[in-house]
């Protein structure tokens, strides 16, 4: 299990700061190369299209995971997550969940009501489903990642801050909280980019080392995009870095 947390850490950490612009929009496509240790372990996508729900516009995001490789043929992940978000609050109306991650599988999906603090949850897997009550503007996991892209007055932040959201993820609402440590530049693919350093609280024990094992940079200008993401597991390490993209809303900037 401990590889195949990778798409959801992805998700859980990939951006968390506020430009004056918008950070995205419709046509925003990026993709990550995930590593365990020095193995290849598999890729990560992440795409913004257009939808209506309920008569309302809204982004439809999308995201998917998967093995490739040896990797694939020892653990097979296809993982599927999506969100509808509101485009003018940023919260989510409804979420999908389908994962199979070496056999272990679900399939859910959630339909938010935001004025009543209520979210409906559909297990398809066990044929059930059941009511949350959760605190207003809580975020799904995917939504989480947009809203804090766009999260008021973060680029503010001074280092040893934190900031906080509350996320509904596996039937129960958790508050999401993410430490700021700095700027620094980093090399990439693509040349040297400027980030922003986060590190988001994770639970220390089973996956991780430590609470503060995951380390996300975030490139430091309207995109706020995932660029890095590291992280320290009880076994191991995983290091995902940003392959390509297309679509962005602002100029992605490198330094020469």
């Amino acid at each position: 299990m401990k590889k195949v947390i990778l798409f959801s850490l992805l998700i859980l950490t990939v951006s968390f700061d506020s430009p004056k612009e918008d950070a995205y929009d419709v046509g925003e496509w990026f993709k990550f190369r995930i590593h365990y240790g020095f193995v290849n372990a598999g890729y990560a996508t992440l795409e913004v299209k257009d939808a209506i729900v309920n008569n309302k516009k809204t982004f439809h995001v999308v995201g998917k995971g998967y093995t490739t490789g040896m990797s694939r043929f020892f653990f097979k992940v296809d993982d599927l997550y999506e969100s509808y978000i509101d485009k003018d609050s940023g919260n989510p109306y409804q979420f999908v969940r389908k994962i199979n991650e070496g056999g272990y599988t679900k399939n859910q999906e959630g339909f938010f009501n935001q004025g009543a603090n209520r979210v409906l949850v559909r297990d398809y897997k066990h044929k059930s489903e059941k009511t949350f009550v959760v605190p207003k503007n809580t975020q799904d996991i995917l939504s989480a990642f947009y809203y804090l892209r766009n999260y008021p007055s973060i680029d503010k932040i001074n280092p040893g801050e934190t900031i906080a959201i509350d996320m509904f993820f596996d039937d129960e609402t958790t508050k999401f909280k993410l430490k700021f440590i700095g700027r620094q530049d980093i090399t990439t693919k693509f040349g040297t980019v400027s980030c922003m350093i986060f590190k988001p609280y994770v639970q220390s024990g089973r996956v991780f080392k430590e609470q503060e094992s995951l380390t996300v940079w975030i490139s430091d200008d309207n995109n706020r995009l995932p660029v890095r993401i590291k992280a320290d597991l009880a076994v191991g390490s995983i290091k995902a870095d940003l392959e390509a993209f297309k679509g962005l809303n602002n100029p992605f900037k490198i330094k020469k």
